[in-house]
């Protein structure tokens, strides 16, 4: 996945467990030696008390390991510009938005943005609850991906991220109290529509986005709402759509039917830029990796977790630039 030279530093910490019943999001991966990728792994497994203060006990360089003395610790880094991600649905998703920090961060020679991710994977659903045990359900989520918020603050973080779709459908309620920048998805892909002046597609009308996603609800609602508050016209796929050509498409993916699902996922972005959109938002991690890099048709669509790494990195150098002279 990571290509080149790097150094890196990994801790591990306990984060706060998630309750209630919530399905389980299974992902399997396949690991193999890379040898163009130098890794050194600096680990510290940290503890917190009742308080929720961090006790270091242990820390780990490469395959061995040394005790150290148990002490209270303000924070885990103390970096300016660390950046605090709030792990989502997939895992893999949170790994593909850490490598294009790690990367993207690094790959002009300079040292890789400084961050601590607390992961827990296990949000239920794609859209909104309608019964009263599913709204109780939602409020365990919310409560626990804020308890994972004032975590990551507590670590050291200096602002926070959710390379999530769904996570940001409750952004308001999770960065409640939060004193920190706390970056919305919606937002930093609406930010960078609009700084690319789009001229409409038809004379008179507004600049349209269209937004696909697997879950019809839930995850478009961050991006609908931002959307529309910077001027742009949504569109999204009708019920048709949806139903025989995009769900179809991702089932023929997990089924291994590569080319099927190619075929059907262009159809369902033709049928947005037939309806005049300038730029097709794909707002789901299943929709990410089916067309192949060289496909035309990707240049006219997006991927928010790019807009929301450039937005974290742009920070992150700010940060650093502005603590240096201070």
């Amino acid at each position: 996945m990571f290509d080149g030279g790097l150094t890196m530093s990994f801790h591990k910490v306990n984060c706060p467990p998630v309750v209630g019943n919530l399905s389980k999001i299974r992902s399997q991966f396949r690991t193999r030696p890379n040898p163009c990728f130098a890794v050194q792994m600096s680990s510290t497994l940290v503890q917190t008390d009742e308080n929720g203060d961090f006790y270091e006990s242990k820390k780990i360089s490469g395959s061995s390991s040394t005790e150290l003395k148990s002490q209270p610790q303000n924070s885990l880094l103390s970096q300016a510009n660390t950046v605090g991600i709030i792990g989502g649905v997939s895992v893999l998703s949170t790994l593909i938005f850490l490598e294009k920090l790690v990367w993207w961060s690094s790959r002009n020679g300079e040292e890789c943005v400084p961050f601590v991710v607390c992961s827990e994977p296990a949000l239920d659903g794609g859209r909104r609850p309608v019964h009263s045990s599913e709204v109780n359900g939602e409020h365990i989520i919310i409560q626990n991906l804020r308890q994972k918020r004032i975590f990551l603050e507590k670590s050291g973080a200096r602002c926070i991220v959710m390379p999530c779709h769904i996570s940001n459908a409750w952004h308001d309620e999770i960065s409640e109290s939060c004193l920190l920048p706390f970056f919305h998805i919606g937002d930093c892909v609406a930010r960078e529509l609009k700084e690319a002046k789009l001229k409409p597609m038809d004379a008179g009308s507004s600049v349209r986005i269209g937004v696909l996603s697997t879950c019809e609800t839930i995850a478009v609602a961050p991006y609908q709402q931002k959307l529309q508050n910077q001027g742009f016209e949504v569109v999204l796929p009708d019920k048709e759509t949806m139903e025989h050509i995009l769900m179809p498409a991702v089932e023929s993916w997990n089924q291994r039917d590569i080319e099927g699902a190619r075929n059907l996922l262009r159809i369902a972005i033709q049928v947005l830029l037939i309806r005049a959109v300038n730029v097709v938002i794909l707002a789901s991690d299943e929709l990410q990796n089916i067309l192949p890099r060289e496909d035309p048709l990707l240049k006219k669509c997006m991927d928010p977790m790019d807009a929301l790494a450039r937005t974290t990195i742009k920070w992150a150098k700010s940060a650093k630039k502005v603590h240096r002279k201070t």
